[in-house]
């Protein structure tokens, strides 16, 4: 349920693309150093937007160095990293962890189970550091799993789960800006479980997968509809996150929230359209 959430590279300044690839390095490294090669292997781009909101946010200060390796082992890479890197990367194995235990749940994927038992105990560690966070989380996936056993066909009610694990993510400290943060991190999250239902709804109509866009997939207007409920969840984000006093990387950041984040509908659509032609 990860990966929506990146820049549209195209649209970016050069020397924007290299801040943001250089803060996606910086958490890889984060990763590794704090989780060793697992750690690595759960490297989202969704996370990297977290941590460069937050850094711009709370104006933290950010340290870069220049270093090699597997991926780019002949070139130095610049790195950049702030306090905001060291919260993302926990919260990073949070969300692969239970997006492993997800895949073994739901669709009985080996690699779930095997994934699962391989991080928890590093996630267990997270667990007592975050508490609040990772209550939430798993409050949320558990009504999360109802849904999904009953078969609900209400999208919203399985979004909302995911918007407020979200939410609860975003909130990194307890502060004047975390209603601001929480409403744009609950209709963020929703946008991700919609987008990701409408991405996989024609696998899961073959593998018989729970999905909660199947009854609207029925409807003359199914495309219509889903653009409208994900256009009003990412508008509604964009409103909070216009409300943070953010200075720092504002372009990049506008870039992934107005841009980006339609990277995979527009190549569904595309690919929609040339089968129908």
């Amino acid at each position: 349920m990860f990966g929506y959430v990146t820049i549209l590279e195209p649209e970016l300044k050069v020397k924007d693309f290299r801040r943001y690839k250089s803060f996606y390095c910086g958490l890889c490294r984060e990763l590794k150093e704090r989780y060793g090669h697992l750690g690595q292997m759960t490297l989202t781009y969704d996370m990297t937007f977290a941590i460069l909101l937050l850094t711009s946010l709370y104006e933290n200060e950010i340290t870069g160095e220049k270093i090699r390796c597997k991926v780019h082992p002949v070139k130095r890479q610049e790195i950049l990293r702030s306090a905001a890197t060291e919260y993302g990367a926990d919260m990073n194995m949070i969300l692969a962890y239970y997006h492993l235990k997800d895949d073994w749940t739901d669709e009985k994927k080996v690699s779930g189970f095997l994934g699962t038992c391989a991080l928890r105990r590093r996630v267990k560690r997270i667990i007592r550091k975050y508490p609040r966070q990772c209550r939430v989380i798993q409050r949320e996936l558990k009504a999360l799993e109802g849904y999904e056993a009953e078969n609900s066909q209400e999208i919203y009610l399985p979004a909302g789960c995911f918007g407020r694990l979200m939410a609860e993510l975003m909130v990194w400290k307890r502060d004047q800006w975390e209603e601001t943060l929480r409403s744009l991190g609950f209709f963020l999250g929703k946008f991700i479980y919609i987008m990701d239902a409408y991405d996989d709804l024609e696998k899961d109509l073959k593998e018989g997968n729970y999905n909660p866009l199947k009854n609207l997939y029925k409807e003359p207007d199914y495309h219509k509809r889903c653009r409208d409920m994900l256009c009003m969840m990412i508008a509604e984000c964009c409103a909070g996150f216009e409300k943070l006093p953010c200075i720092q990387d504002i372009d990049i950041l506008r870039n992934i929230l107005y841009d980006g984040v339609w990277n995979q509908f527009r190549k569904i659509e595309q690919e929609r359209k040339e089968k129908e032609k």
